[in-house]
Order: structure tokens, then C-alpha cells, then sequence
């Protein structure tokens, strides 16, 4: 039940955001969208920006489903860009509502569990540190970020299928590369 609520919420806040700046919402919009009382929203969340990063989050993790593999990540990634796509007028409103480096922190969390996975089955077989692994997804986590962002900053006109075909020319064994340089 606790899921389906918290979808629900997720649900109306999206909706909210078709019709007012993020600002001018109040919890009584969302919660009487929902049928629910306030105690019910702050049961699940601790304010409305809870409630949007536990929402990108939750579609982040939805668009990578399946696609953290070295196979498959440039449809984890592409779907990524698919979601921000899919729900552009809440995105946009919270990136023009919400201080940016929040923004970052939805992205790089997003971006950052589609890459330690890639990383981590690049990695096996070869005696690489946690700390080697983590840096090499950190690098291509912000530089993953710094490219979305830019897309989403230009109001998301390049073709995401575009901008994945350049990272697949820049990524392709660079990762390998990276491990085995690092690999004792």
C-alpha cells in the first residue's frame, strides 16, 4: 500500500506541475488530488522536494531497468533521456525551480547506478579496487551529468538517440582501458 500511495503522490504532483510553477504548490494541492489527508503525505515524505527527488529517482529507476550491463548501457542511458523526455514539463519546472546542484544530485544518483554496474562486470576477473571502481564511474557519472544537463539547460533539443551514439564512439573500451590500467 505504501508504494501505491507514494505513486499516487508522485502521480498528482506531476500533475500540479502541468498547471503551476513547483513554488506555488502546496502539499493540500497534492494530498487533495489524492484523496488523502496531509498526515498520509508526511507518513511517506518530508516535503514536497522529498517528494520530487523520491519521483525522479523512482523514474530513473524505471527507465535503467534491465540496461546496467557494458551490452546495454547506452539504453539504460537512452532511456534516461526517454523518461526526461516523457515528463519534460516536470523536469523542466524542477530544474528552473529547485537550485541546481539538487538537480545534479538526481542526476548523478540516476546516472551513478547505471555505471558501477557496467564498471563492476567490466572489472571482473581482475584484482581492481573498490576505490579504482568507483572512480572511474564517478568520472563518466559527471560526465554523463554535465552532457544531460546541457541537453535539458538548451530545452532538450538534440535527438538523445544522437547524443548516445557520440558517447558510444568516446566509451568504447575506454572503460576496459581504465581497469586494467588500475588492475594490480
Amino acid at each position: 500500500m505504501s508504494q501505491v500511495t507514494k505513486k499516487a503522490l508522485a502521480a498528482a504532483l506531476k500533475d500540479q506541475l502541468l498547471k503551476k510553477p513547483l513554488h506555488k504548490i502546496t502539499i493540500n494541492d497534492i494530498t487533495e488530488e489524492c484523496g488523502i489527508n496531509r498526515m498520509t503525505f508526511y507518513y511517506h515524505f518530508k516535503d514536497i522536494y522529498d517528494l520530487v527527488e523520491w519521483t525522479c529517482v523512482e523514474d530513473a529507476e524505471r527507465a535503467m531497468e534491465g540496461n546496467k550491463t557494458y551490452d546495454t548501457w547506452q539504453q539504460g542511458f537512452y532511456n534516461i533521456f526517454e523518461a526526461i523526455l516523457q515528463n519534460k514539463p516536470f523536469i523542466m519546472n524542477v530544474y528552473h525551480s529547485v537550485s541546481r546542484e539538487q538537480v545534479e544530485n538526481y542526476l548523478y544518483h540516476m546516472t551513478y547506478g547505471l555505471l558501477i554496474g557496467v564498471v563492476e562486470e567490466r572489472a571482473e576477473g581482475l584484482n581492481v579496487g573498490e576505490e579504482e571502481k568507483k572512480f572511474i564511474a564517478d568520472f563518466y557519472k559527471y560526465a554523463f551529468v554535465g552532457i544531460m544537463l546541457n541537453w535539458i539547460k538548451n530545452d532538450m533539443k538534440e535527438d538523445p538517440k544522437d547524443i548516445i551514439d557520440k558517447l558510444s564512439v568516446l566509451i568504447s573500451g575506454d572503460i576496459t582501458r581504465a581497469l586494467k590500467k588500475y588492475a594490480n
